[in-house]
């Protein structure tokens, strides 16, 4: 039996003399020196006693020797547990409490914390600069590594959700559910081997991991691997890049950028977004600034990527596109399961390879959103308008049910923020002692505006039926957001809650 995920991944690496990575400095480092690190990785796993189907979890710095550890799980068949850097120390004991992870990596300077927390786990650390106790480690290991056999179907990772509303549940990703995501995207994408991805997303996402780091594996490309996303130094790597991979967040603060112009995208033939909605006004300004349609597209930690807009064909503003080959998508019923006709609003259901196996440890939560025929209830409110794209309404947690009325937040966001002097807006559902819960609309100002917001009432109050409307506006400086640019709005609740009260 052989390891699918490595042998499609991370093998043909071996022996490739170009160019892999560009680091920030200018450093590079080729596809077989990169292998070896992993390969000497590796055997550091095994040398504290992991074996294959263990889990590993790692808190790092984003850096080539944090990516060649995802490689290095791939060669033993550890199960790769990425937990994001901000994470506190209650939140790690939990995960890796739950995960029951055999060793941790982390940053020198949370060493002691983690040890603490760890119980019998081995811990190592890994500093953004590439020291410490692993590097250590593998140093003393051969750079060959023979990769333990793996077949589709066994487990590669282990992604916690975000955890917003309850326990964080750990989503089971397969070789398979890895593997053919990322080969899909590179057909659909058009990637190949002559690609430089400028590499700017956190590698403890599905996002930056699985979809970034994954697509320019299986394709050959090149990577220009950044720490961080910095406005500076992406107006630098971009004449030197043909694709790149963002969140909204990042393309709004390049159109703040004079310098950011149609010149320096020359070479680019590829901008994607994701994680959170891409407004439509940034979508025309990005086109009307550089000529490129950002290609937006859909996807969660449990499934990886479900739907694109197309490569070749019309990438429509504030959709996701349509279902990726193989994926199958319909919109439910949130009472009744039943699937709905085109252009209503519902419960997004998907099927496919890139379906995850369930949630670590959880069988009633997996049963509760993983049907027996293999559709998982996503949780996202959508619809799919007359010529089959695919539109996020919103998420099923954050419906809002007024006086019996349920009422989708995106629809009233889109309308507040079309109004003069608002940069973005979210809308979300307090407590309210007749109604049971009362809309409130949390606007941000452009720039130097001060929204009307009398005017802004009058406009929404021509287009929206009245129980629909906010009853409260709120202005505040910024949204709050996680690291991956979605906007929290378990946050403005709690902050608003008691407004009507």
């Amino acid at each position: 039996m052989a390891n699918p995920l490595y042998d499609r991944l991370f093998g043909p690496l071996k022996g490739r003399t170009s160019n892999f990575l560009t680091l920030a400095d200018g450093r590079t480092m080729t596809g077989d020196a990169f292998l070896r690190m992993a390969a000497q990785q590796a055997g550091a796993l095994a040398e504290i006693g992991l074996v294959a189907g263990d889990r590993l979890a790692v808190q790092v710095e984003k850096s080539p020797e944090a990516l060649a550890l995802y490689g290095a799980c791939v060669m033993s068949g550890v199960v790769f547990l990425p937990l994001n850097t901000a994470y506190t120390a209650d939140e790690l004991e939990y995960f890796i409490g739950d995960s029951a992870a055999g060793a941790v990596i982390c940053g020198p300077g949370a060493e002691e914390t983690v040890r603490r927390i760890s119980g019998s786990a081995v811990v190592l650390t890994l500093d953004a600069a590439g020291g410490g106790s692993l590097t250590e480690a593998a140093a003393r290991q051969p750079e060959q590594f023979t990769p333990v056999a793996r077949g589709e179907e066994d487990l590669a990772a282990l992604l916690y959700t975000s955890g917003t509303t309850g326990r964080s549940k750990g989503a089971m990703l397969s070789q398979s559910n890895l593997l053919s995501n990322a080969l899909t995207l590179v057909e659909e994408w058009r990637f190949t081997a002559e690609d430089v991805l400028l590499h700017v997303l956190p590698i403890f996402h599905t996002h930056g991991l699985f979809v970034a780091s994954n697509v320019a594996l299986a394709s050959g490309a090149s990577m220009i691997f950044l720490p961080k996303f910095d406005v500076n130094t992406v107006l630098h790597h971009l004449p030197h890049s043909t694709t790149m991979m963002g969140v909204p967040t990042f393309y709004t603060r390049l159109l703040a950028d004079a310098r950011f112009d149609k010149d320096l995208c020359k070479s680019m033939r590829l901008f994607t977004s994701g994680s959170a909605p891409l407004l439509a006004d940034t979508h025309r300004a990005f086109e009307a600034r550089t000529g490129h349609r950002i290609l937006e597209r859909y996807g969660m930690t449990e499934t990886n990527m479900n739907t694109s807009n197309p490569y070749d064909g019309e990438r429509r503003a504030g959709t996701v596109g349509f279902p990726l080959p193989g994926v199958e998508l319909k919109i439910t019923d949130p009472d009744t399961g039943v699937t709905l006709p085109d252009g209503a609003a519902g419960i997004i259901e998907v099927r496919g390879p890139n379906v995850f196996q369930g949630y670590w440890q959880m069988p009633e939560k997996t049963k509760a959103e993983l049907r027996d025929d293999g559709f998982f209830i996503t949780g996202d409110i959508g619809e799919i308008d007359a010529d089959g794209y695919v539109q996020i309404v919103g998420r099923a947690k954050d419906l809002i049910i007024s006086g019996g009325y349920n009422i989708y937040p995106k629809e009233i966001e889109l309308i507040l923020d079309e109004q003069p002097g608002v940069l973005e807006s979210a809308v979300v559902g307090v407590p309210h002692p007749d109604f049971g819960e009362g809309v409130v609309g949390v606007l941000v100002a452009e720039p130097g505006a001060k929204p009307d917001l009398d005017a802004i009432r009058a406009a929404v109050g021509e287009r929206l039926a009245k129980f629909k409307q906010p009853k409260v506006l709120e202005v505040v400086t910024e949204l709050p957001r996680n690291t991956m640019g979605k906007v929290q709005k378990n946050l403005l609740r709690d902050q608003f809650a008691g407004v009507f009260l």
